[in-house]
């Protein structure tokens, strides 16, 4: 079998193209197309931005940011997590075409299409990059895996099922209870 090399995408390849729909992320020099995701996984995404952007507005703790969103981690990677959050340290990164460096936290919401992204491509890309935290949702179990990266950047520090709540150093004052992430 012959190997053919393919030019990396940049970050200057990415930005010349047209907005999508489609949505693309760049990994690693790769275009990464996916189809659009499950009635489910928006529920998912929708109450979890919910949640925190009441909490965080009313402590005026920073800014909570849904996809499509680009932020752009390397040359090689422009991601759009499902969700993320920005401290107030950290809102000087927003600007008016995406986030530029690593928001504190970011939530991604596992589908069938693209887990492997989120699990395997996408995590030590956000651990390298300087992501506090990373929850990594997954609706058809009903679990939240939570990776802080200070503590270990191959394994989740917690993982969360539907009867549990948990908290983050993150988001001060704030108990997210599983039930109400996967409510339908």
């Amino acid at each position: 079998m012959q190997s053919v090399a393919t030019e990396l995408v940049t970050v200057a390849d990415y930005r010349a193209m047209p907005e999508g729909p489609p949505y693309h992320q760049l990994i690693e020099g790769e275009l990464i197309t996916a189809p659009s995701p499950s009635s489910f996984h928006q529920d998912v995404v929708g109450n979890i931005y919910f949640l925190l952007r009441h909490h965080v507005m009313k402590h005026r703790l920073g800014k909570v940011c849904i996809a499509p969103l680009d932020v752009y981690l390397a040359e090689t990677s422009v991601v759009q997590p499902d969700v993320f959050f920005l401290t107030n340290a950290s809102l000087p990164l927003l600007e008016s075409d995406g986030v530029h460096g690593a928001p504190d936290l970011v939530i991604e919401i596992v589908s069938p299409s693209n887990g492997w992204l989120d699990k395997k491509r996408k995590r030590p890309i956000y651990a390298q990059c300087g992501v506090k935290e990373l929850w990594l949702v997954d609706p058809a179990m009903e679990l939240i895996h939570r990776y802080d990266f200070t503590i270990d950047v191959a394994k989740p520090v917690r993982i969360v099922d539907s009867e549990e709540s948990f908290e983050t150093p993150l988001v001060p004052g704030l108990m997210i209870n599983a039930v109400d992430v996967f409510q339908r």
